[in-house]
């Protein structure tokens, strides 16, 4: 009876991520054209994709419930994840990390090796699925009707609070770049007090201005994002930055979305004991006014802001060089050797 309910369960799971990728696709129609043309499909393909894949994703979740077409929907599951893990990599490979879209607006973010892990996850519990449904294709019918009813309202149920997680997730976002867009001229004045945060470390706990602002360093709290070359770029340079301005000034990254995805990309770019923050909305960013990334706020040791918003990796060289020559006097034969 135990292999029973679990078939049942793993065939519900199934059903409600494909049911929401559906729905997902469905109400972000632009989002969902966007996504496809981003994946490499060909142009003249695209509008039939983008209307024909969440299709087949509907089907498959319905085709998952009845003993008699569930194997076949697994197998079908199994393909399209196949083909989307597949495409996925292909892109990481090439450095490109597009917005993933899988479950529509809610989940804009750009596609990582998290993506890859939890496709294999589902990929391995379709296969069991098949297996499970082959053995035993009376299920759910050998479940008194009561219980099955039950665990199919209670996979319904959790589909909807993961539905509206995701629409919450979405107006927050929107929220915050609203906000973004109307704070007025970007940037804290010069001399203004530094506004307190707290986010999260990307080597466990929390972070904030007292714990990175050190007695007798200024701080630099460079805002980047995963998804954007240009901050990788100038992620790769920040250590070697940083390892000439120890004794004077502590570099932080501060990015935004998810702590895993930012530990991963932290590693990649070789940003070493550089502490790598991320907030979960933009609430260091509005408090700072940044607008755009990679952009850079420098902090004297008082906690007041020194300049105005540096955006770009030049602009944020500077800073760091206005702080190596501000905190001791310029070699004569180097007027202030080059980072």
């Amino acid at each position: 009876m135990a292999i029973d309910y679990g078939v049942w369960c793993a065939r519900l799971v199934l059903a409600v991520v494909f049911g929401l990728s559906a729905w997902g696709k469905f109400a972000d129609g632009v989002g969902t054209r966007k996504a496809v043309g981003e994946f490499g499909i060909p142009i003249s393909w695209v509008p039939a994709v983008a209307w024909g894949l969440p299709g087949v994703e509907a089907l498959v979740a319905v085709a998952l419930l009845p003993p008699w077409t569930a194997a076949a929907a697994a197998l079908v599951a199994i393909l399209l994840l196949g083909m989307f893990t597949g495409a996925v990599v292909r892109l990481l490979r090439q450095g490109k990390r597009p917005s993933c879209s899988c479950f529509g607006a809610s989940s804009s973010a750009p596609i990582g090796r998290g993506t890859v892990v939890r496709n294999v996850l589902l990929i391995v519990l379709a296969g069991s699925t098949v297996v499970a449904t082959l053995a035993d294709p009376q299920v759910p019918g050998v479940l008194s009707l009561d219980r099955a009813v039950a665990m199919a309202v209670a996979a319904g149920f959790g589909a909807m609070l993961v539905s509206l997680w995701g629409e919450v997730r979405m107006l927050r976002r929107r929220l915050d770049e609203q906000v973004l867009s109307t704070l007025g001229g970007e940037g804290l004045p010069v001399g203004a007090v530094a506004p307190e945060f707290e986010v999260s470390n990307t080597a466990g706990g929390r972070a904030g201005l007292d714990e990175l602002l050190l007695p007798g360093k200024s701080l630099l709290l460079v805002f980047v994002h995963p998804a954007c070359e240009m901050c990788a770029a100038l992620a790769r340079e920040l250590p070697r930055w940083q390892a000439r301005t120890a004794d004077v000034l502590t570099v932080a990254v501060l990015g935004n979305g998810d702590v895993d995805e930012h530990a991963v990309w932290a590693r990649e770019q070789g940003l070493g004991e550089i502490p790598v923050l991320v907030q979960q909305g933009n609430e260091a960013a509005l408090r700072y006014r940044v607008r755009g990334t990679p952009s850079g706020v420098l902090i004297d040791p008082d906690g007041r802001v020194v300049a105005p918003v540096a955006r770009g990796a030049m602009a944020v060289r500077d800073l760091i060089i206005r702080t190596k020559r501000t905190a001791r006097p310029s070699n004569p034969r180097t007027n202030g050797a080059v980072l």
